[in-house]
């Protein structure tokens, strides 16, 4: 069977691993079969859909297959994403779709003709988003048309919308349904959701996790910020949704785990002569950093968390200490020995500067130079 290159809907030619969002590696490929899982594959579509289908036919498929699947109504065409004993743990993992409680089925390897029709049906997918959004804009309808997913066999399509709230788009699917002759089903998105199928670069360099590998997003919260000890800022800590960005989560639970045995840091420590209050903290340091009440933050003192809890429980045994810099190490002589300043050392506008004549100057001095001469040696006019 001959497999195409379809750039549009992020598939690679077979045998091209991690090309595709829902990629799948196939760790079990060596175990052997238990029959548990026989006959049934996994396909994905568009590079943010996939689902589970029978294979009645028995036919030979491999990852990287294009197959025509039963669909409703109709038929529709995929790419075969895996195979084998790991389909069972997928299944375990998402929800499959069932009509009255049996699996779709796999009709066929792709013909050319399926082919054709399907990448006809792709070509369309643009045009027809552009002019639901018109037909939307028109309705005065409060809703975002992000996407369109066509079926193979061009009998129905996809539109995928960002709303805030409900809208009643009854018109619009008979509007959409007479202008391009299909049968319309919508589905709603979030802000995460539109990201991942826009795609972009985010602030570290890299492609949006969510256009590369996230399929299943996970609720952030200012707490994982919190935890990590990141300033709130919401410039900094929203991504190009809008939300907060996915990877707050990525090591929040390391931080929670160093922290566990941390005291707490509404606890003011109270020495023979001042009291000190908790300023910020180094997590995988193991460093508190405090400054004297009533003082400028400029003059930090940094504590390691075994003395910080050794303080706490003097003073709630009635005991001060006499001071708390012996044990400590300044701020200011640990950034002087860890950073530079280089900060007015080049300057951005020297580039605009206009350049000295400085053919003219070297002309003018030697010809005062070539005068002099001629009046120190009067025999060589």
């Amino acid at each position: 069977m001959a497999n195409v290159d379809l750039i549009e809907r992020g598939v690679c030619k077979k045998h091209q691993d991690s090309c595709a969002k829902l990629q799948v590696t196939d760790w079990m490929k060596d175990v052997v079969s238990t029959g548990s899982t026989d006959g049934i594959v996994e396909v994905r579509f568009k590079n943010t859909r996939k689902d589970f289908y029978r294979n009645v036919n028995n036919l030979k498929l491999e990852a990287g297959d294009i197959v025509a699947v039963e669909a409703n109504p109709g038929h529709d065409i995929g790419i075969v994403s895996l195979t084998g004993e790991l389909v069972s743990e997928q299944m375990k993992k998402h929800k499959v779709t069932t009509i009255n409680g049996e699996l779709r089925k796999v009709y066929r390897q792709a013909k050319p003709q399926d082919i054709d029709k399907w990448k006809e049906a792709i070509s369309l997918e643009y045009e027809t988003m552009i002019e639901s959004r018109k037909i939307a804009s028109d309705l005065k309808l409060d809703m975002k048309i992000g996407d369109v997913e066509f079926q193979g066999d061009r009998t129905k399509a996809i539109f995928y919308y960002i709303a805030d709230g409900r809208v009643d788009f009854r018109q619009l699917i008979r509007i959409l349904a007479e202008r391009f002759h299909i049968r319309i089903e919508m589905k709603q998105i979030g802000a995460r959701q539109e990201a991942g199928r826009i795609g972009g670069v985010g602030p570290c360099g890299r492609e949006l996790c969510c256009a590369t590998w996230i399929c299943n997003f996970v609720s952030v919260t200012t707490n994982a910020a919190r935890y990590q000890d990141i300033s709130l800022n919401p410039q900094k800590l929203a991504g190009q949704c809008g939300k907060l960005k996915c990877c707050l989560n990525f090591e929040v639970d390391t931080y929670m785990d160093a922290q566990k045995d941390f005291p707490p840091t509404n606890i003011p420590l109270e020495t023979e002569f001042a009291t000190f209050e908790f300023i910020k903290a180094d997590i995988f340091k193991r460093i508190f950093w405090y400054c004297q009440k009533g003082d400028t933050p400029s003059s930090l003192i940094a504590l390691p968390v075994e003395k910080v809890k050794r303080v706490i429980k003097m003073n709630r045994n009635g005991k001060k200490p006499e001071k708390l810099i012996s044990e400590t190490l300044e701020v200011s002589k640990q950034k002087d020995e860890m950073f530079h300043n280089t900060v007015g050392e080049e300057d951005l506008d020297r580039f605009n500067r206009p350049k000295k004549k400085l053919r003219k100057k070297k002309r003018r001095n030697y010809n005062k130079n070539k005068n002099h001469n001629k009046n120190r040696n009067p025999r060589k006019r």
